[in-house]
């Protein structure tokens, strides 16, 4: 089989072993050669070899398994947000906004019926564009127009795909969110990691990431997923300052958490950046299932995506549109919302205090859940915790690097837990990591 792979630069390497796999050659679980062999066989530097395997490993074609070795990727099942299936555990890493929090659109959906859309129309209601303009002005330094997609995720899958083009690279937080591992890795662009720590992402990692030749980057402003982080106001300028020299990369922020945070908004996006968009969608609180967004994006980037959403075929519904708007303008609503914030933040910040009690570190920082810091490895901690009855969501599933060692942290949802689940959770940590 090594044979068959050719090349002298690791894109033609890397483009061989993805032809195999297309033939079938390759097949899900065959094994490739070590990286010393195949740089031999090819007559190679080693680090070209490397530098294949990386371009690979990071379009989801081949997996790591450290010294196994390097397999070609299946179809298995990949980590994802929400409820786990087929589990008699209690699930505490959904990353799910409590259901009892969500407004009730009963009341806005007697409101929204009205005239049908036809093709041909305009694809974004009149009345949300001017609502969502009002919104974003009040924290973009820019001209921007508006595009709706549905939900944060394809907003940025249509980004990237105006922008970019196979194995371009794209800057990533790290740990980072789920979707947007997937939706890069997918894509077939190359993920660059940027570190994140508590202040968010970092400036030595994004200048690193700029010197790669990355053409994106994804940052998450407020209640980072997984770490809860939050960009402050001195990191934002940083960051931006560092973005100056580089106008034409597109930054995608994907603001997920807005209404719900208890942080105040800064933005990598300076007043000259000629490629951005500011994502905020209303799945956090109005409810997963609402699947829109609101993207602010500068004009040619609105130009770009405006040719992938045409009427009657990519548009998304002006029902779900008035049904936004209706519910976002209502004062019951906001009011809902509010208290919703209110509560994840309390929740969060008592089961924080509890562990600190037992000398486990867990800021209580923004988002839904919490980021836990252990003293040992997180799948030791999460496997003790499954026989005692919880389902917890290690760091590992965060990781962009295969190769990175292992997560000493949990991602734990635990807001919607009784007092008493939460004090029989907080016991059974500290005995699974004990």
């Amino acid at each position: 089989m090594i044979d068959d792979i050719t090349g002298t630069t690791a894109a033609d390497i890397a483009d061989s072993v993805r032809a195999l796999r297309d033939r079938g050659v390759l097949r899900p679980g065959s094994p490739l050669p070590p990286v010393r062999e195949l740089a031999a066989t090819l007559g190679v530097n080693r680090n070209t070899a490397v530098a294949a395997y990386r371009q690979l490993a990071q379009a989801g074609l081949v997996i790591s398994r450290g010294r196994a070795g390097t397999v070609v990727a299946g179809f298995e099942a990949v980590a994802q947000e929400g409820y786990a299936a087929d589990t008699v555990l209690r699930d505490v890493g959904t990353g799910n906004p409590d259901p009892r929090r969500i407004p009730d659109p009963s009341p806005a959906l007697m409101n929204i019926a009205s005239r049908p859309v036809l093709y041909g129309e305009p694809v974004i209601d009149r009345d949300l564009d001017a609502w969502a303009r009002a919104w974003v002005a009040a924290d973009l330094d820019a001209d921007f127009r508006i595009t709706i997609t549905s939900g944060s995720v394809d907003a940025v899958e249509r980004l990237l795909a105006q922008a970019l083009t196979r194995d371009d690279a794209v800057a990533l937080e790290d740990p980072c969110f789920l979707a947007s591992i997937h939706t890069v890795r997918l894509g077939g662009y190359r993920a660059v990691a940027v570190p994140v720590d508590d202040q968010g992402m970092t400036v030595d990692g994004l200048r690193a990431a700029l010197d790669a030749g990355i053409r994106a980057v994804i940052c998450t402003p407020r209640a980072q997923n997984p770490t809860g982080a939050s960009l402050t106001a001195e990191r934002a300028a940083e960051l931006r300052a560092v973005l100056a020299d580089h106008p034409y990369v597109l930054i995608i922020e994907d603001d997920h958490f807005s209404m719900l945070s208890q942080r105040p908004y800064e933005s990598l996006i300076g007043p000259d950046h000629r490629r951005f968009a500011l994502v905020r969608s209303v799945s956090k609180f109005l409810g997963p299932d609402m699947c829109l967004a609101i993207a602010a994006t500068d004009n040619e980037t609105a130009d770009r995506l405006a040719m992938r959403l045409s009427p009657g075929t990519t548009w998304v519904s002006h029902l779900l549109q008035r049904l936004a708007l209706t519910q976002l303008t209502d004062e019951s609503v906001t009011a809902d919302v509010a208290a919703a914030a209110a509560h994840y933040a309390e929740r969060n910040a008592a089961f924080a205090a509890r562990l600190r009690d037992h000398g486990i570190e867990a800021p209580a920082s923004d988002g839904l859940s919490l980021w836990v810091e252990l003293p040992r490895p997180a799948r030791v901690v999460a496997e003790r915790l499954m026989r005692r009855g919880w389902l917890a969501r290690t760091g590992d599933e965060f990781a962009l690097d295969d190769r990175a060692e292992p997560s000493h942290h949990l991602r734990l949802t635990v807001h919607d837990l009784s007092d008493e689940d939460a004090a029989t959770l907080v016991a059974d940590l500290v005995s699974a990591v004990a």
